[in-house]
């Protein structure tokens, strides 16, 4: 009898203490953007050394469409700041265990990212050196979109 009593007692309190209710409210889904800042450029044949503050030049990569969208808010004409504003397309290549980025079809050197920095080497192309090529550093920032 105990035992009986024992397990529907069990049963009614399980029963009991768990919830079939589906008004638990979701938060929405977020999109992360990520945004790769112009912080400094530097080599070329007269050695540039020059520097950019963030929100200046911004890359965004849309990998699924393969475009870059640039926003060039430089208005320094002494400075070299890459590519102008406007949308881009891009591919990746590997080689020799290096990936290099072409946009618009023309290569445009090396890429590295690491942490929050994503380096550009014109020096480095996939088919040897560049010459007298820029160095450009990038810096992320992320936005997050509701």
């Amino acid at each position: 009898m105990k035992k009986h009593f024992l397990t529907i007692f069990l049963s009614i309190l399980i029963l009991t203490s768990c919830s079939i209710k589906n008004d638990t409210q979701l938060p929405d889904p977020q999109t992360v953007i990520i945004h790769w800042n112009l912080t400094k450029t530097t080599g070329g044949i007269g050695g540039v050394n020059d520097e950019f503050t963030l929100g200046t030049v911004v890359w965004t990569f849309d990998e699924i469409d393969l475009k870059i969208t640039v926003e060039n808010n430089n208005t320094d004409d002494t400075k070299q700041d890459a590519l102008d504003s406007g949308t881009y397309d891009y591919s990746v290549t590997e080689a020799g265990g290096k990936t290099f980025i072409n946009i618009v079809g023309n290569e445009f050197g090396r890429f590295a990212v690491s942490n929050n920095t994503l380096v550009i080497d014109q020096n480095e192309l996939s088919q040897g050196s560049g010459a007298d090529g820029f160095l450009y550093t990038f810096q992320k920032t992320v936005e997050v979109v509701d």
